[in-house]
């Protein structure tokens, strides 16, 4: 005869629950034996005990049942983690690039008639500058003082009218970040050698090199090893094509791995003796090896993968690799006109120097100042937890090419943080085309991480970056998204045995801190999430009032927007524009209360 098995609930999860069960269970099945249910007896202790440890023993397992799938998952390195599965490239720290104006003295020629050209000299990229608020910027390209284009005037004068010096204007692009420098020591060969960083708010890898001055270049994935490199243009067109793309082969690369604020090297698992060549294979080596068949098959040709090693590149072993990066130490890169004003360190290139005059030279050298006209932004502050997953989602549906309006999206996000980021953009089919036109709206942050338009540069970078995915017939018109800034006013009643003013404080940090202050381009604003906010807070009878409000003045946009006749009619919405934006901008300031 098979004997029966007790029951045993198995939907019981928690401390409270297993103890019952199990006092359930010893009054079942050991009713002779165990008869103390005091809860100061030492049986009540080895049955706390063993609903201690099951209550634990839930709760971890309910936890990485959680954090194994992207939609539970709540720990923010953990979404990265499986975001990186997807395929996904989490970016750490966005850098700025925008446009700013050099200005320069340059002694006039023995006539007088014109600036003397072997003093203009060259200001080579690498040059650096600080703003105001101390964000450190630095030239990206060598600026040539002696192009034929540039704006020149008259900038002083002798006693005779005769001009001595002239003052030379010319435009120059710029990155935010600070220049570092870390050497590793590698020791032996490692397959898929890993290397952490120390620094953090790493934003970009700028170049990998060993003692024995090989270069590692950074590829998307180890199984790329075909990368395209700008060389300077020493040609007659210099000045309007200043680089010339060439394609070469990387055998030894990297690809850069981020989780927040840290960053690490991964390497592939071939090693240096594995190398035949570092010059770009021969076509017809790639597509014609047949392998001694009498037929041939249909054999692509790859142009990103034009060496025959499977070994996913070459990792370093045996010596020292130095690692230059740039990072950013504020945090925020973004920049307000004017400014980026303070000049930090040049490298100055004058041709045949040893025939000038060297007080001359030092003369144009300290006369060199800067300045930006308009903001300078493209750096942005981590995703939330929210935005990060519907990003991971529609970058894994994406595939690298841009279809639906999604993909566009995803695609923007997934913008290298080198050439910036937007904090927020949206896409909408233009109603006015009779084509397939697109608006892409999109906005950014400032210095104070609040929205603000995007800068020229960065859109340029954009428009080149979806040119690479998009649709043959699709056309992309990006267009700024118009920041529409309010305010909340509220009236609750407080319990009357409470401290009215403690409530209302403690109702106004709770919107701050459940509320959306920055919503997508083109979302509305719901007036029942607020309701529904101000009636959890403890002391709080009722919520009798809220009411939207349109911010304006000298700290807020210029953005008109009637919201009393865009609040649906059952005043439980206020409808946006698509191509329009709603911020909080001073949540301190902007939510407002009253208590009765």
């Amino acid at each position: 005869m098979v004997k029966k098995r007790p029951p045993i609930n198995y939907t019981s999860r928690e401390f409270d629950t297993i103890k019952r069960d199990l006092v359930d269970y010893a009054k079942r099945y050991y009713p002779d034996t165990f008869k103390d249910f005091n809860d100061a007896s030492f049986g009540a202790l080895m049955l706390d005990t063993v609903a201690y440890v099951g209550d634990i023993l839930s709760f971890y397992l309910d936890y990485q049942a959680n954090e194994s799938f992207l939609d539970t998952a709540l720990e923010y390195d953990n979404i990265i983690n499986l975001a990186r599965q997807q395929g996904y490239k989490f970016q750490t720290s966005a850098l700025s690039q925008g446009m700013a104006n050099l200005f320069v003295l340059v002694p006039a020629n023995s006539s007088g008639i014109g600036p003397d050209t072997s003093y203009m000299p060259v200001l080579r990229k690498g040059s650096e500058f600080t703003a105001a608020d101390g964000q450190n910027f630095t030239l990206l390209e060598d600026v040539d003082f002696g192009a034929p284009d540039l704006d020149t005037v008259v900038s002083s004068v002798n006693a005779t009218g005769t001009p001595t010096f002239y003052a030379i204007k010319a435009p120059c692009r710029v990155i935010s970040g600070q220049l570092a420098r870390e050497t590793v020591t590698v020791g032996d060969f490692e397959r898929y050698l890993k290397i952490d960083l120390d620094a953090s708010n790493i934003a970009e890898i700028v170049s990998v090199i060993d003692n024995e001055g090989h270069r590692y270049f950074e590829v998307d994935h180890l199984s790329q090893n075909i990368v395209y490199v700008s060389v300077a243009n020493k040609s007659t067109d210099r000045y309007t094509v200043k680089n010339i793309m060439k394609p070469i082969v990387v055998p030894r690369r990297f690809v850069a791995e981020a989780v927040r604020n840290r960053t690490s090297l991964q390497f592939g698992y071939g090693s240096s003796s594995e190398i035949k060549s570092e010059s770009i294979a021969d076509p017809s080596e790639v597509i014609m090896n047949v392998h001694g068949k009498n037929h041939e098959t249909d054999h692509l040709l790859d142009p990103t993968k034009l060496i025959s090693s499977d070994k996913f590149g070459i990792a370093p072993s045996n010596t020292t690799i130095t690692v230059t990066y740039r990072v950013n130490p504020l945090g925020s890169a973004n920049v307000s006109a004017g400014a980026l004003n303070n000049v930090v360190r040049t490298f100055f290139q004058f041709d045949n120097r040893t025939t000038l005059d060297e007080a001359t030279i030092a003369t144009v050298e300290d006369s060199l100042e800067i300045s930006n006209d308009e903001p300078i932004t493209g750096g942005s502050q981590y995703p939330t937890i929210d935005e990060l997953k519907q990003r991971v989602k529609s970058h894994y549906f994406a595939q690298n090419r841009a279809v639906t309006k999604q993909d566009y999206v995803s695609l923007v996000y997934q913008m290298p943080g080198a050439f910036g980021a937007v904090r927020k953009c949206s896409v909408s089919q233009d109603v006015d085309s009779f084509k397939r036109n697109l608006n892409l709206y999109v906005v950014s942050s400032n210095s104070d991480n609040v929205l603000s338009k995007s800068g020229e540069t960065l859109k340029e970078n954009l428009k080149t970056w979806i040119n690479r995915y998009k649709m043959v017939n699709d056309t992309i018109d990006i267009l700024d998204a118009h920041v529409v800034n309010i305010g909340i006013k509220f009236t609750v009643i407080g319990e009357p045995s409470q401290n009215k003013a403690a409530i209302l404080t403690e109702c106004a940090r709770e919107l701050r801190s459940n509320l959306e202050l920055i919503g997508d381009i083109g979302q509305s604003m719901s007036l029942s999430q607020v309701y529904k906010v101000l009636n959890r807070v403890p002391g709080v009878i009722d919520t009798t009032s809220v009411q939207f409000v349109l911010r304006t003045g000298t700290r807020y946009s210029d953005v008109f927007y009637n919201i009393d006749d865009n609040v649906t009619s059952d005043g439980r919405t206020l409808m946006i524009p698509e191509d329009h934006i709603l911020e909080i901008k001073y949540p301190i300031d902007d939510i407002e209360g009253t208590i009765i």
